[in-house]
């Protein structure tokens, strides 16, 4: 069973082998592949339409918190893929 099937709804962003990101009602759940890192956690991501930018922060174990507003998130894909062509809802 994939991401799709579990979360019930279909990627809106999809690029090839390095990212992809799901959006429901409830949750924003996106994966990116990790390049020379053993660590399968890249980060984990809070989408709060509040936000006034996109933010960092770390925990006490190491992992990246990202805080952010879905505009936010489209400028970061699109900077990172820009064939990717994200546009927030």
């Amino acid at each position: 069973m994939d991401y799709t099937d579990r979360l019930g709804a279909e990627p809106v962003v999809i690029v090839p082998g390095e990212y992809a990101l799901w959006r429901t009602e409830r949750l924003n759940l996106s994966i990116r592949k990790v390049n020379g890192s053993s660590d399968p956690l890249r980060h984990l991501g809070w989408e709060d339409s509040e936000a006034q930018s996109f933010t960092t922060e770390t925990d006490c174990n190491g992992i990246v918190w990202e805080n952010f507003a879905t505009i936010h998130q489209a400028h970061e894909i699109n900077e990172i893929w820009p064939d990717a062509n994200y546009h927030s809802t």
